[in-house]
């Protein structure tokens, strides 16, 4: 936002106002998430859906986001203190930070798309068709049913016969009535979720890796200073924010759900 809009202002008026617009930011993401939590709960609810655990790298990605939370309130201390090179070093770890949890992101999901719960292709009279996998896809890959993932319908665990390489309902202890078939045509619903929850927040996440880049160049510059911290407040409240956003979508996905 233009400087120009807080022309006259006094100054712990534009702090407020910066503040306030960035409280707003984060209000808004946080209801585009629960939208997006809340759907996942609803499609759960009378469809096969998959669980499995998380992937190595995501925990990775949880140590990366803590740790750019610490250097960035670090850099933003530093420069309170009229310390700058330590806050221009604060933000370029955060930097760093940043974008290896970015990287392990975009690892973490390779694993998983490996195992079956990514995209695929086919042809029609239209042309190349590209589609989320069903669970056939999880079911003939190389993981391992009960140890890399399982199936389950209304939150319980689908039984499993390796022998007969059979799956049948979480009632029928004595498995006489296979549904594999049925299983196995159904969409890998519980994957798209993740996929588009882990790349819109990845996206979120650009934005705040952008807006690192321009307050470091601003406090090299000197326009933000000892005694005009205002911008790295604001970037604090949404780097926090996205940290703790993560780790709420970590904790639904791969422990709760």
């Amino acid at each position: 936002m233009s400087e120009r809009v807080f022309e006259g202002l006094d100054g712990q008026v534009r702090e407020r106002t910066k503040t306030m617009l960035m409280y707003f930011i984060v209000f808004a993401v946080t209801m585009l998430f629960a939208g997006f939590t809340s759907a996942y709960i609803v499609s759960n609810m009378g469809q096969f859906w998959v669980h499995i655990p998380a992937p190595d790298m995501f925990w990775v990605s949880n140590a990366l986001i803590a740790l750019s939370s610490a250097t960035l309130w670090w850099a933003t201390r530093a420069v309170k203190a009229g310390q700058t090179n330590q806050g221009i070093v604060g933000l370029a770890l955060t930097l760093v930070l940043g974008i290896g949890f970015t990287v392990t992101q975009a690892e973490g999901w390779k694993d998983l798309a490996s195992l079956g719960m990514g995209w695929n292709t086919s042809d029609t009279a239209q042309g190349t068709a590209f589609r989320w996998n069903n669970l056939a896809a999880l079911y003939e890959s190389s993981a391992v049913y009960g140890e890399d993932y399982d199936f389950r319908y209304d939150g319980q665990v689908l039984l499993h016969d390796a022998a007969r390489g059979e799956l049948y309902a979480p009632d029928d202890a004595l498995m006489v009535q296979p549904i594999t078939t049925k299983v196995l045509q159904s969409s890998n619903s519980g994957g798209g979720y993740i996929w588009a929850l882990v790349m819109v927040h990845i996206l979120h996440l650009v934005f705040g890796l952008i807006y690192l880049v321009v307050n470091g160049i601003r406090i090299f510059t000197g326009v933000i200073h000892e005694g005009d911290t205002v911008r790295l407040k604001a970037t604090g409240i949404y780097w926090h924010f996205l940290g703790l956003l993560w780790i709420y979508l970590f904790a639904f996905l791969f422990l709760l759900h």
